[in-house]
């Protein structure tokens, strides 16, 4: 199914987003928030289990998180918060209800500038609020045919941020973009890992459609499960689809969730979707309401670092990057680059951003962690070499490449292969000579007039030189040998 191309509905589309947060610990107990590699069921206590009598304590660390992410998204803190009960019955819900954020969350009415292919759009954010998460479940094959499920606890508890949109997003492909601006963001500010195959960050979308030059919604339908960026976007685009063709056929929707299937490419139903007044949410009497105090709140503003479009933009004004460039390299290896840029041999930022664009990201997609384990001095070294005429540009790349690969040194490499530039003349002469020698035809077409042969005679040369000549200096002297008939000088 492809994406309808019929203009008469609008498409309206709120991004909700849930995110673990950062933490040593769970949202309302000690138990460590470390639950990747642990036996099921054995990082719990009877807080996070949900056992009778026992009483929460909030999690501080995680409370700033919230307070600093709605810094980052211009949101407004109130005064005092509350805490509330979000009551329904799961079996990865022990209580009976998760502890969240209702009508007063940590941030509200913020936003967030996202580039799309139609340009810079700035999307709305409802609210960020705290909760803390559910259990997990795991769904088997029973033996003798069926199915069944089991609960691991480890979970049920981590805190938990969840960030809604305002319904303002009118494409898939500003939905995806948003989420990852959002992530950028939170790894930025060191609020989370956000790791989406890890389940650190799940992302739903509400998607509706409605006669296009009206204001009232449409009906709404979330999607869940989807685990990748690309899923997020081929996900709302499918479900885009498929209400136009329920709606262009007089089919009447129906307000449900659904799941994504990303082997199928297309959507299923799991349930009806709840309104909030199902949840009956009502203050949590075991939490005393939350009052954020204005120098409290200072510390976690000035703690927090220069955020993603802050530094793209100064990356294209200081440095003259390109928007692209300045994007891939935020998105990708913004403190690799600030190292290299930053080094005392001033390196031109534009030819580390080349070298890094071409090279390094390209090593990185492969071996994800690369840069993280290379310092961004040995770029700028190699940038150094490149500026001051010591390697050729084909060298550099070389040299580059194998230095993200091995870890060796950049100086050591050069030295080893014995790469820097030759530039004497002397020695020039002596390649070429013995060029012109292994090369009759080619002399004979210049003698004819087909200068056009100077080009390859001096890939010949280079090749000679295994790319260590300077080019210009070869043109120039291969010129003078074969404008003087090729005779060697006695």
């Amino acid at each position: 199914m492809t994406v309808a191309s019929r203009t008469d509905y609008e498409v309206v589309v709120g991004v909700e987003i849930h995110v673990q947060l950062k933490t040593a610990s769970k949202m309302f107990c000690s138990c460590s928030a470390e639950v990747r590699g642990a036996a099921p069921n054995t990082n719990t206590c009877p807080v996070c289990l949900g056992l009778p009598g026992a009483l929460p304590v909030i999690n501080r660390r995680a409370v700033e998180h919230v307070l600093a992410t709605g810094m980052a998204i211009e949101a407004s803190t109130p005064e005092i918060t509350r805490w509330d009960r979000k009551n329904y019955f799961y079996p990865d819900l022990p209580k009976g209800y998760q502890i969240s954020q209702y009508d007063l969350p940590l941030a509200a009415h913020g936003r967030l500038a996202v580039e799309t292919s139609q340009g810079l759009i700035e999307i709305g954010i409802t609210r960020a609020h705290l909760e803390e998460d559910t259990a997990r479940l795991l769904h088997q094959d029973a033996p003798g045919g069926g199915r069944f499920s089991l609960v691991d606890f480890n979970r049920s508890g981590i805190p938990l941020m969840e960030i809604v949109t305002d319904p303002v997003i009118h494409s898939a492909e500003a939905a995806r973009r948003y989420a990852e601006e959002l992530r950028l963001l939170l790894l930025t500010i060191g609020a989370s890992d956000a790791q989406m195959e890890e389940g650190q960050m799940r992302v739903e979308a509400n998607v509706s459609l409605r006669p296009r030059g009206t204001e009232t919604l449409g009906t709404r339908v979330e999607v869940k499960n989807m685990n990748s960026f690309r899923s997020v976007e081929r996900a709302i685009d499918f479900e885009i689809e498929r209400q136009t063709v329920a709606l262009e056929s007089g089919e009447r929707l129906v307000q449900e969730t659904r799941g994504w299937d990303d082997t199928r490419g297309e959507t299923y139903t799991m349930r009806l979707k709840e309104e909030s007044q199902d949840y009956r949410y009502f203050p949590d009497p075991d939490l005393p309401p939350l009052r954020t105090d204005p120098a409290w709140l200072e510390t976690i503003r000035s703690a927090l670092p220069e955020l993603p479009a802050a530094k793209r933009e100064r990356y294209r004004a200081d440095y003259g990057l390109s928007a692209y460039d300045a994007s891939v390299i935020v998105t990708s290896a913004a403190a690799y680059f600030d190292v290299a840029v930053s080094d005392a041999r001033k390196p031109d930022p534009k030819l580390v951003a080349s070298m890094l664009s071409k090279i390094g990201l390209r090593e990185q997609k492969a071996e994800p962690d690369i840069l993280a384990q290379r310092s961004g001095t040995e770029l700028a070294s190699v940038v150094a070499l490149r500026m001051a005429g010591d390697i050729t540009s084909q060298n550099a790349e070389e040299v580059y490449a194998e230095h993200l690969r091995s870890g060796r040194a950049v100086a050591d490499i050069v030295s080893e292969r014995g790469l820097r530039r030759i530039s004497d003349s002397d020695a020039l002469g002596t390649a070429i000579d013995k060029v012109i020698a292994a090369n009759p035809a080619a002399i004979t077409d210049y003698d004819a007039g087909k200068t056009v042969v100077v080009k390859f005679l001096v890939g010949q040369v280079m090749k000679e030189t295994r790319g260590q000549a300077d080019a210009a200096m070869v043109q120039q002297l291969l010129e003078e040998r074969l404008a003087a008939g090729n005779q060697q000088p006695g």
